[in-house]
């Protein structure tokens, strides 16, 4: 039975509504189509914050699911699988939802931190004007440097990056997703940090004839090519 009423997720907006760049907010939003939920999403920026103040913290995602106020997409996930039960299952038990963890991890540690070496400037270009400040500032802090000197050299940065996918590679050439025959968080957790980089920029993270590639396509397709809809490249 579908919920009564939306949830409501709060998802970070490019300069555009429809362009939606956060990685964390495409893991909350599949994780809600996966459990066929109805819900809405309200577009946020970065400096926006009195926006979300009500869930005691500046980031997003967020969803409000009738009185329930959940963050974090991880948090977001659990609270859904626990909620919603009788719901398709994101982790697929308690042995699935600690490799979900696991999985979770390695992109945050891995993934994430690369990607966004090869396409910060990238997302500088495409965010909202008055989110531009803030960005530069608190990227230039983290990293110790300017925007522009982060990702100079990342088409040689990309070849190592492909290489470091082998594990994925192997694994989607023996089945069509991370989790089996169907998809699940492990390839939703992974698959938003390629629909991040396509939000933005039209920099190739992977070559056509990859597996990853051909799995990456078939997540774009699904819910009814729900990923599609919104802008990006075709990178």
């Amino acid at each position: 039975m579908m919920n009564s009423t939306k949830i409501k997720l709060y998802d970070l907006a490019a300069s555009e509504d429809d362009r939606r760049p956060s990685p964390y907010c495409w893991r909350a939003r599949l994780a809600l189509l996966h459990k066929g939920l109805a819900f809405e999403t309200m577009p946020w920026r970065f400096t926006e914050k009195e926006t979300i103040a009500f869930s005691g913290q500046g980031r997003v995602p967020v969803i409000i699911d009738g009185e329930q106020v959940v963050y974090d997409s991880w948090a977001i996930a659990q609270y859904l699988e626990e909620k919603y039960p009788e719901y398709p299952s994101l982790f697929g038990g308690e042995v699935g939802k600690s490799l979900s963890r696991f999985v979770t991890n390695w992109v945050e540690v891995l993934l994430v931190p690369e990607i966004v070496r090869m396409i910060i400037t990238d997302i500088y270009a495409h965010i909202h004007e008055k989110d531009k400040e803030y960005f530069r500032t608190t990227r230039e802090k983290f990293f110790g440097a300017t925007l522009e000197a982060i990702p100079h050299d990342r088409d040689q940065r990309v070849i190592t990056f492909r290489q470091s996918l082998t594990p994925l590679r192997k694994t989607l050439q023996q089945q069509p997703f991370l989790s089996g025959e169907t998809p699940a968080w492990a390839d939703y957790v992974v698959f938003s940090t390629f629909q991040w980089s396509r939000s933005v920029s039209p920099f190739p993270l992977l070559e056509t004839n990859d597996p990853v590639f051909s799995w990456r396509d078939r997540l774009l397709d699904a819910f009814d090519g729900e990923a599609r809809k919104v802008l990006a490249y075709q990178s």
